[in-house]
């Protein structure tokens, strides 16, 4: 591994008197990780609960998969830069794919405003495709690097604490700017300062933590695979079984970001109402890591993956039948709670049964396969939409989250 060329180098052997391994003990360095996938996350919220609306009345875009295209291509650029954040973090550092994935955001909330044509629209989203699988795979790397084994769960919750409330919260004000504003330039503000913090504090202010790998490296007694892409992918049963519900996960959440809105603004919800219950969703999610975490630190990780991944299941089938805006409120809740059960124990799952030195490339070989659930949402959902409408591909993509479920039950040791 490239990463570790230099452990037997002066210079790493002085820095690794000084560096511990913990959470309390890497307080500043965690905290400010925080702060910068809050703006990652932000990103994201931008478009969650507008996009589909702008395609609708401003492209006037009809087909579903249509719509669904810009969630393909990010899907698609996110996974891709995931695996390569995984096997290159070790090689040239955590830090620099972090402010790489700042510079391409440079472009995006520009891009978002002035379009004039959709096809710009969806560029925008491989951008932002390869901001979010360059900077929220160094944080999430970085965080666990700094914590070690102890309080790892716990640190994942915080991560996607951070991340999925900077969503909710940007999504539900980008809702109100657009009900108050309209739905282009001004909704996409916001996106220019997240940008902008984002890549000054990741310039000035965070460190590189390969220190820490090699320190954690010297005190692991797991083995070190030798063939890490079929280990995660398919071969090794707590790796795989995680990585295809990780798939299935985000393929549910994909078609909550492409067909929610539309399914509730054909009941005729306001845009308001939309962007109520399409933001109380990330922020379960995001808030419930801060004890799913914990959670997954002290019970068993497969009760916890399988719980979830059934609650998401049964949610999904519920959505179809709901009409009050209270009834959807609470099925929102329900879905970030199943996804927030599960979300911290797959990232803590990977890495306590992954040898620190290829710990990276493993969890970039398991974003990459979690996030093609986005594209291979937006894909099945767009096609069954366009074919027998919103609610046969709600209650498809609950079947196939159910199917996850009885897999994890019956593979995962």
């Amino acid at each position: 591994m490239g990463g570790f060329l230099f452990r037997g180098t002066p210079q790493f052997a002085s820095m690794s008197e000084n560096i511990q391994l913990g959470l309390k003990e890497n307080r500043k360095q965690f905290l400010l990780l925080l702060l910068i996938n809050a703006f990652v996350g932000g990103m994201v919220g931008l478009e969650r609960s507008v996009l589909p609306e702008v395609a609708e009345r401003e492209f006037g875009l009809v087909a579903k998969t249509a719509i669904l295209s810009f969630l393909i291509v990010f899907g698609l650029s996110k996974a891709i830069s995931n695996y390569f954040a995984g096997t290159l973090a070790d090689r040239y550092g955590r830090k620099r794919l972090l402010v790489l994935g700042w510079l391409v955001a440079l472009p995006i909330p520009f891009m978002l405003m002035f379009a004039t044509h959709w096809n710009q629209i969806v560029l925008a989203n491989l951008f932002l495709g390869i901001n979010q699988g360059l900077c929220w795979s160094s944080t999430v790397i970085m965080k666990i690097d700094l914590v070690g084994t102890r309080q790892r769960g716990f640190a994942m919750g915080l991560n996607e604490f951070s991340g999925y409330l900077a969503v909710a919260a940007i999504a539900f004000l980008t809702a109100w700017i657009a009900d108050e504003y309209g739905l282009r330039p001004y909704v996409f503000y916001p996106g220019v300062l997240l940008v902008l913090l984002g890549l000054l504090f990741s310039v000035f202010f965070v460190r590189d933590t390969r220190s820490h790998v090699i320190l954690e490296s010297d005190q692991s007694a797991l083995p070190v695979l030798e063939h890490v892409f079929r280990a995660t992918t398919w071969k090794d049963k707590v790796l795989s079984t995680v990585t295809q519900a990780g798939l299935v996960n985000n393929l549910n959440d994909s078609m909550v970001w492409g067909l929610l809105p539309l399914l509730l603004l054909n009941k005729q919800f306001s845009l308001e109402e939309t962007g109520l219950i399409t933001a109380v969703y990330p922020a379960v999610w995001g808030f419930g890591q801060l004890f799913t975490g914990r959670m997954a630190d002290r019970y068993p990780k497969k009760d916890l993956l399988f719980l979830g991944m059934l609650l998401q299941a049964v949610v999904l089938f519920l959505l179809v039948f709901a009409v009050h805006l209270y009834q959807y409120v609470i099925l929102s809740a329900l879905l970030g709670w199943g996804t927030a059960m599960v979300y911290p124990t797959f990232l803590a799952t990977i890495a306590d049964h992954t040898h620190p030195s290829i710990r990276a490339e493993s969890i970039g070989v398991f974003r990459l396969w979690r996030d093609l659930g986005y594209a291979l949402g937006a894909v099945l959902t767009g096609l069954l939409a366009d074919f027998w409408g919103i609610s046969v591909s709600v209650v498809s993509i609950g079947l196939i989250t159910l199917f996850s479920a009885l897999l994890i039950a019956k593979r995962m040791p």
